[in-house]
């Protein structure tokens, strides 16, 4: 950002201007952001690309069923088996069930039903279908509370509510206050952080205010992008919008506060101070926001709609966190002046305390045998990505998906223990009428699926279901699909098309694995274009992102080692390498940004050896305090009993934590005493015969610039 600029911005009637407007526009977007749980879309379906089997079987069966229909099983169950009285209590129930409002079709008596009932007599299952419109799974919980009123347990009967509205309760529950809790969980820690790095009792207020401010404008550009664009947000992407913006949002700021401390004790008038802190901090952090923003754009090459929405999500929260950190974050800090430092106010022309510090002491112990330690390290990060060999991103069934256990999934342990096909959630098959008797006839040979069911045709279609005999979620059943498009296919003349819930959650798999082939790359190539142009260079760019590809492999494999055998859980979604892969490449190339650029800032009066000396000095401490502030921000994805909540955040914290502590600061440190101006090949600083000459052995920890 040029001097004259950012003077402009923080200037003695400007700062009031700025500030005036930011905070107008929060008071108006937060209106507009409480509203973005309502336009979320958690429907599996939606999310599938147009071309899958399962979206276009959606499509012919849209003739044969309500999508707006939510499929709901009440499952009843007594140890040693049900009584007359239950029998008599639940045929009663059935009844009552059949009257309530949004339910649309007859509540079966499941002593009436072939399937309605255990073969040991222990458990007994009723279908209960609602259709409350549109959006009607938002009216689920509540019509979840009304079956137990209905069927209440009591006696020794146990009564679960499970299928697709019992999930749908469960998930609402699982879901329930997730902006708030998580707002309330990241500003907590990002200000236990804050305090612990400023030392101080009010300096933490600004850069949580300018976050807040971030997060609900943030929201509310994402709103209207939803309800009126065609962005698909989901609880997974607000979730993760809220950290990444406060998280991100707080790494800006402790850089900015950083520099502005270092302008302080070198100009004597404050707006002044800013004007040279703007000047020289911008440009790594909107470059390093432009990394970001451009990394998850690429998301936008999903195959799944979910992860696609993700993208647009994310860079505008990024985005919107970049420039109150550059606008309303100096406005505030001018406004205050230098007391907001209390108790540790920096004072004009004193020395700077970081030339000294813990950052200084390691940068010189690094360069003693820099080439050791690099080996050392990569050879140790490239140990710990053997761990990706325990990762099991294979997705998560039902009971698996959450880190406690709701009703809807001991509702359907129950049914699957008694060996009781989920009626909700059967295989359906769309095809030519002509050909339907033989695709039924295919169906029957087809291990775990239950007995087959025709409904007359319409515009020659026929639909041909089956009830499945394992989880709809579990890979049992992903495999009983495939089993079945193969069976079906070889029908000529049928065109059969799989659907139903389980074949939908399995083209998510396949989906899923095709973009982990293609935005993993180009988020690689985006990012290394974004290097190459900003420090003008090809050696640096290509080493800084061999550094994150490790950083990022050993992160996921120790957390694949703690997912196994600390956490215990299953498996991971199909999502999650990529999920991570981005963060970390896109968030963890960050910390080299703002370390290398003040590296090459140094580099031309002191030579490249010195200047990673200086830079790692003046930067440590507070890129280390970012790091701290991303990593806790994930880790409140955890507060969710979402395993792939809890899975996300473990990951990113753990890789960005590495990537400030282990490849930032040692890595990369080692590498740019050993390669010296070689670092900068083929550009001016590697043939700089000045900065050639430049050794580690006698580190200026003073800028020049000073």
């Amino acid at each position: 950002m040029h001097r004259q600029i950012a003077g402009k911005l923080t200037g003695r009637v400007t700062k009031w201007i700025v500030v005036a407007f930011w905070l107008g526009l929060m008071v108006v977007a937060a209106g507009f952001a409480q509203k973005l749980t309502d336009v979320q879309n958690n429907e599996a379906a939606s999310w599938l690309p147009g071309d899958a089997e399962s979206t276009l079987a959606l499509e012919k069966l849209d003739k044969f069923q309500n999508p707006d229909e939510i499929p709901t099983i009440v499952v009843y169950q007594r140890d040693g088996g049900l009584t007359s009285a239950d029998k008599a209590a639940i045929a009663e129930q059935a009844v009552e069930l059949g009257k309530l409002k949004g339910v649309t079709k007859p509540v079966a008596d499941p002593f009436t039903l072939p399937t309605g009932v255990s073969k040991d007599g222990e458990v007994a299952q009723t279908l209960v279908t609602f259709d409350f419109g549109k959006n009607g799974w938002n009216e689920m919980p509540g019509a979840v509370d009304k079956i137990r009123d209905i069927a209440p347990e009591g006696d020794g009967l146990q009564v679960h509510v499970a299928g697709g509205g019992g999930q749908a309760a469960d998930s609402a529950e699982a879901f329930e206050g997730l902006d708030s809790n998580l707002l309330f969980a990241a500003g907590g820690v990002v200000i236990i952080i804050l305090l612990l790095t400023y030392r101080s009792p009010v300096l933490w207020l600004l850069p949580v205010l300018s976050a807040v401010v971030a997060l609900f404008v943030a929201q509310a550009v994402i709103y209207f992008a939803a309800e009126y664009g065609d962005l698909t947000v989901n609880g997974q992407s607000q979730g993760i919008l809220t950290v990444l913006v406060f998280g991100a949002g707080t790494d800006y700021a402790l850089l900015l506060v950083a520099r502005y401390r270092e302008e302080l004790r070198r100009h004597e008038d404050r707006h002044e101070a800013m004007a040279f802190a703007l000047h020289r901090a911008a440009p790594a952090i909107v470059a390093s926001a432009a990394t970001v923003i451009l990394g998850m754009l690429c998301l936008l090459f999903a195959d799944m709609n979910s992860t696609a929405g993700l993208g647009p999500v994310a860079a505008i929260g990024i985005g919107v966190a970049l420039l109150v950190m550059i606008t309303l974050l100096p406005a505030l800090l001018v406004v205050t002046g230098r007391w907001i430092f209390w108790p540790k106010r920096p004072v004009f022309d004193t020395a700077e305390p970081t030339s000294t510090g813990f950052w200084a002491r390691l940068g010189t112990r690094i360069s003693v045998s820099p080439r050791k330690v690099w080996i050392g390290t990569s050879v140790l990060l490239a140990i710990a990505c053997l761990g990706l060999f325990k990762l099991d991103a294979n997705g998560l069934t039902n009971e698996e998906q959450y880190t406690k256990e709701f009703d809807s999934i001991v509702g359907q342990k129950v049914l699957n223990a008694h060996d009781m096909a989920d009626t909700s959630s059967p295989l359906m098959v769309a095809t030519n009428t002509a050909e339907a008797p033989a695709v039924e006839e295919a169906l029957k040979g087809v291990d775990g699926l239950g007995p087959t069911f025709v409904l007359p045709d319409a515009d020659g279609t026929t639909l041909v279901s089956a009830p499945l005999t394992t989880d709809a979620t579990s890979q049992d059943s992903f495999a009983t699909v495939e089993r079945a498009r193969d069976a079906v296919g070889t029908v000529d003349g049928a065109d059969a098309l799989v659907g139903g819930t389980s074949a939908i959650l399995l083209d998510m798999d396949h989906a899923n694995n095709h973009d982990n082939q293609v935005i993993i790359p180009l988020v690689l190539l985006v990012v290394m274009v974004i290097l190459m142009v900003l420090l003008r260079a090809l050696l640096a760019p290509l080493l800084l992102m061999l550094t994150v590809v490790l950083s990022f492999g050993a992160a996921l494999g120790l957390s694949a080692l703690l997912f196994h055998y600390v956490f215990g859980f299953a498996g991971a979604d199909a999502s999650l390498p990529l999920f991570v892969f981005v963060f970390l490449v896109a968030l963890g190339i960050d910390y080299n940004i703002f370390l290398m650029t003040r590296v090459r800032e140094e580099t031309a009066t002191l030579g490249t050896r010195k200047g990673a000396l200086v830079a790692l000095a003046a930067t440590g401490g507070v890129i280390t305090s970012a790091g701290l502030v991303l990593a806790a921000t994930f880790l409140v994805l955890g507060t969710m009993p979402l395993v792939a909540f809890a899975e996300i955040g473990v990951a990113v914290a753990l890789g960005v934590m590495l990537d400030t502590m282990v490849v930032r600061s040692v890595l990369v440190t080692a590498l740019n005493l050993d390669l010296g101006n070689k670092i900068w090949w083929p550009s001016r600083l590697d043939r700089d015969p000045a900065g050639a000459s430049a050794s580690p052995d006698e580190p200026e920890l003073v800028s020049a610039k000073s």
